[in-house]
């Protein structure tokens, strides 16, 4: 009728595909159901923080892709011409000789390279700069080698039971100058002794400075690592 304000909106058949709905909850309950926790930060593209983690990503890549660097918990570097020449003459262990490149020779690098070569020492030629970061920015000269980690033996290991004679080995405690460490390791390779041990803590370790003093003794006998002398 016209004029009437009773009119019926439009309503939904209950035979339609859609089917008769009254109101919006249900399709929002059906559309957030299974969803799943919300994603971290990090892993969600469009945050912020997805793009720094990418980016710290991409920094540590590179400094990987660097040239070697020093290794603190593991290997030990030995910088200048002196102290690398004589760490070869004492045939300390060397896993690489790095040299800058166009490094102005004398006997001494003439020296160095030969007894790589003996050793079959593999040599790296670096830029300065390159050197200067892998020393700490120690005065190399254009020279510095890299020790690998000494191999500490065990102390159960130092004596043998079916060795004739009685052992001798040598416990240290308290010793934190390579050079006394070397010394005594000499001292006991001159007397016949079986081995030295050492305390893991509070006592300098077999370091590059260690084998030369020792003048080749440390090749010969072992040096063990020990938790507690004095339990």
């Amino acid at each position: 009728m016209a004029g009437s304000s009773s009119r019926r909106g439009a309503v939904r058949k209950a035979g339609s595909k859609k089917g008769a709905t009254v109101g919006s909850g249900g399709q929002r309950r059906k559309a957030l159901k299974g969803k799943g926790p919300t994603p971290k930060a990090a892993d969600r593209t469009y945050h912020k923080a997805h793009k720094q983690a990418k980016a710290g990503a991409r920094r540590e890549a590179a400094r990987a892709q660097r040239s070697p660097r020093r290794d603190r918990m593991s290997s030990e570097i030995v910088a200048g011409r002196n102290s690398v020449l004589e760490a070869m003459r004492s045939e300390v262990p060397v896993t690489t000789l790095y040299i800058a490149s166009r490094l102005e020779s004398d006997d001494r690098v003439k020296e160095v390279l030969k007894l790589a070569a003996q050793r079959s020492i593999p040599v790296l030629e670096t830029l300065r700069g390159e050197l200067d970061r892998l020393t700490d920015g120690a005065v190399h000269q254009g020279l510095a080698i890299q020790v690998p980690p000494y191999e500490y033996a065990h102390p159960s290991d130092l004596i043998d039971p079916e060795a004739p004679g009685i052992p001798l080995v040598v416990a240290l405690d308290g010793i934190t100058d390579p050079r006394n460490l070397g010394a005594i390791i000499r001292s006991v390779a001159a007397f016949g002794g079986h081995g030295v041990v050492v305390p893991a803590r509070r006592s300098v370790g077999m370091t590059a400075s260690a084998w030369k003093t020792s003048a080749g003794a440390a090749a010969r006998i072992p040096v063990a690592q020990a938790g507690n002398l004095t339990a």
